[in-house]
């Protein structure tokens, strides 16, 4: 699995909301600035499916992120798979600086996994400074 993490500086109740409602996960849920995400729709409860289009923003490319949630803790954990299998855990932890944010993944197999962990952290990345700015 490849590892990513940053502390926020937000309440973990806020964490929650902000990581999870489709109206600010089109905010922060992309790589770099010449995309975004268009569209997201989040069930979020086990057994729940969740779906956000990333899309380049010359209308060049799009795909679909999408899978199914398989553990909701509120405030603390996420675990969902993916459309093509791939396991993804989060966890939320409240600390004198913040909350930390840890998101392992099971990498793809098409690029290198470096490109992948930092493709993930620049999304994490947005994610920290949406919510400290809203």
């Amino acid at each position: 699995m490849i590892t990513i993490k940053s502390t926020v500086n937000a309440s973990a109740e806020k964490v929650w909301k902000f990581w999870n409602t489709p109206e600010h996960i089109t905010k922060w849920s992309f790589a770099s600035p010449d995309w975004h995400t268009p569209y997201a729709e989040a069930d979020v409860r086990e057994g729940g499916k969740f779906k956000s289009t990333m899309a380049a923003k010359d209308g060049s490319i799009s795909f679909d992120f999408e899978g199914e949630f398989t553990l909701v803790k509120p405030n603390e954990a996420l675990s969902y798979v993916m459309a093509d299998g791939r396991k993804v855990e989060i966890t939320f932890t409240q600390t004198a600086e913040g909350v930390e944010i840890v998101e392992s993944f099971d990498p793809e197999t098409v690029n290198p996994e470096e490109m992948q962990r930092a493709g993930w952290q620049a999304i994490l990345d947005n994610f920290k400074n949406y919510i400290e700015n809203n």
